[in-house]
């Protein structure tokens, strides 16, 4: 009895686990498609958008860069980050 409970518990955990996966992707992806179409990138490509980079300004460029390390930063750090500010102040 234990064991099929077990199993049962790790199964459910699995599907939410790939749900979630699922889902940051579907994200991400829709995410990609609005810069693609905020530039006018008709190259759905990572080519198609270094060649819109080589166009760009530096502004423009710096934007750009800054949305997607918004969008693709990591979240591990940012709780021990808050703690060093405290810890400094």
């Amino acid at each position: 009895m234990k064991n099929s409970v077990v199993k049962g518990a790790l199964g459910a955990l699995a599907v939410a686990g790939i749900a979630m996966i699922a889902k940051k992707a579907v994200q991400r992806k829709r995410f990609v498609k609005g810069i693609f179409e905020e530039y006018g990138i008709k190259e759905k490509s990572p080519f198609g958008l270094a060649d819109k980079i080589r166009e760009m300004d530096e502004n423009q460029y710096q934007e750009l860069r800054e949305k997607f390390k918004k969008e693709f930063a990591s979240r591990c750090h940012r709780r021990f980050d808050k703690k060093e500010n405290i810890v400094e102040a």
